[in-house]
């Protein structure tokens, strides 16, 4: 079978599909993958569904806390699903490879929604630091128009992110090894495989996109300092339980999500082994998507109550 082809004016080959890596030989092992990775992937679907459901169908949910939350559920089911199923259909079928525009299709949509829910995140810490902080002019600063302007710039700014990152690495051909040592493309692994002079212009990206993030994690950290300070003011420990509670989950997501971050880039470059690979890449693409719901949504009393009438509904219609 040929994986690539010939060209005339150079002897070389230009790659045109990937080998992914194969976990385990054992027929057993890789069903058994497949189906535990299924529930995983189903479970996250269903959590971030109903979250999202939840909060259209519910009057009382129509704040900018939900609307930002209903953004990260979606963006949750996006991130998910560019890299689970795949694996899940590989491990089925016993087919190991992804074409070129598969693995840039890949990249491009894992970049994408993991720079917006960086983004997204901070709009919510500035929800949050409004509401908390200055309680009295809430209904005036956050308005539906600028939290649409701030949910759509979240998205817009993933989206140029994204197209920089994957129209470097694509903008020239791959020639060297075809072999991925991930069940899924991303940037550090394909970097491996790609010629130097991308590298080159890659590593300033990403050193840049450390600096973005490093911005990112200092203004959550001064966000929540003052969150906390005006926190602690609060006669009421009722108050001030409510007022953690609606805040605390954005700062364990962040932390959550950052950390993921920064395993998948330095990860790579040591020598691991296939199970190393596999559970560092569940913690920052499989963990954070099955987690938010349950940190955040399925958590918050408002939603469950909607959640639970919503299943009510479901299974007893008449009732």
């Amino acid at each position: 079978m040929n994986y690539g082809t010939k060209t005339d004016m150079d002897n070389f080959t230009i790659i045109m599909e990937f080998f992914l890596m194969e976990y385990s030989s054992i027929r057993e092992v890789q069903v058994l993958h497949a189906v535990l990775f299924l529930l995983i992937y189903m479970g996250a679907l269903m959590g971030n569904f109903l979250s999202i459901t939840a909060i259209v169908t519910d009057s009382h949910l129509h704040s900018p806390m939900y609307f930002f939350l209903s953004n990260l559920s979606l963006l949750d089911v996006g991130y998910i699903s560019v890299t689970l199923p795949k694996f899940i259909v590989n491990s089925l079928t016993k087919s190991q490879t992804i074409s070129l525009l598969g693995c840039a299709f890949q990249i491009f949509f894992l970049t994408f929604f993991a720079a917006t829910e960086i983004a997204l995140l901070v709009s919510m810490s500035y929800d949050r630091f409004v509401a908390i902080c200055q309680p009295l002019h809430y209904e005036i600063i956050m308005t539906p128009s600028r939290c649409f302007c701030m949910a759509t710039s979240s998205w817009l700014t993933g989206c140029v992110y994204s197209a920089l990152h994957t129209g470097n690495m694509f903008r020239l051909p791959f020639s060297g090894s075809n072999v991925i040592h991930q069940f899924f493309c991303d940037i550090p692994h394909v970097l491996k495989v790609s010629s130097s002079e991308v590298c080159d212009t890659e590593y300033v990206l990403l050193a840049s996109s450390a600096t973005l993030l490093l911005f990112c994690f200092v203004f959550l950290i001064i966000s929540y300092t003052y969150i906390f300070s005006t926190v602690l003011k609060m006669p009421s420990v009722e108050g001030r339980y409510k007022a953690l509670s609606t805040c605390s989950p954005q700062l364990i997501i962040f932390i959550l999500f950052a950390l993921a971050g920064v395993i998948s880039v330095l990860g790579p470059l040591s020598d691991t082994s296939p199970i190393q690979n596999l559970l560092i890449a569940m913690t920052y693409t499989i963990l954070p998507p099955f987690m938010n719901p349950i940190i955040y949504s399925l958590r918050n009393t408002k939603i469950k109550i909607t959640v639970w009438r919503i299943i009510k509904k479901v299974i007893f219609p008449k009732n």
